[in-house]
């Protein structure tokens, strides 16, 4: 839909066109991003992204000559945007910003530290190899070929077809879920 010139639009004629605009493709954009992105809450925050800076560059007299490309540009830049945030994690980082947070490193003693530290380091190891089977292959498969095997996303990516930001997702639920694994393992040490 072409706009005419911002200044010839009263502001409630803004309104109701940037309303019927954002009501009109809120269901593709919405299936767009849900295609790129696997979190829902960060889904739902690039679209608020979306309607915002349309309803701004409207609001600075900056009218959009093609509403719909103009808000499928922007998406495909915040979702850029999002990853290019988004650090891959690992097992051998916190899991949060705690200074206390365990890392793998943390949770297994050192394989000299004498026979006791050197069963605990085998029932640890034995049960995040459990907890690797409990993964979806193809979440196993990517943090594997990462972690272990030392290869790029980019060269799974490659030689998978998948895009790299699929692979990023499945690392993170991967090292999520091991992570739950490795606490609850931490907790029952602990006892």
């Amino acid at each position: 839909m072409m706009a005419t010139s911002a200044g010839d639009w009263t502001m409630s004629e803004q309104d109701q066109f940037l309303a019927e605009a954002m009501e009109r493709e809120e269901p593709r954009l919405r299936s767009f991003i849900r295609k790129r992105v696997l979190d829902t809450s960060d889904a739902e925050d690039v679209l608020q992204d979306v309607f915002y800076e349309l309803i701004a560059a409207y609001r600075m007299v900056k009218p959009v000559e093609q509403v719909t490309a103009w808000m499928f540009r922007v998406a495909r830049n915040r979702i850029t945007d999002l990853f290019r945030r988004r650090k891959t994690v690992s097992l051998n980082e916190p899991a949060s910003a705690d200074e206390d947070a365990a890392t793998l490193e943390d949770l297994l003693p050192a394989a000299d530290a004498g026979p006791d530290a050197v069963f605990a380091r085998g029932v640890l190891l034995e049960a995040l190899d459990d907890a690797l089977e409990e993964l979806p292959e193809a979440q196993r498969e990517v943090f594997l070929s990462h972690e272990v095997l030392g290869r790029s996303f980019k060269e799974m990516s490659a030689e998978t077809g998948v895009s790299v930001n699929t692979l990023l997702a499945r690392k993170r639920y991967a090292v999520l879920h091991l992570r739950r694994r490795l606490q609850e393992m931490d907790e029952d040490f602990g006892k």
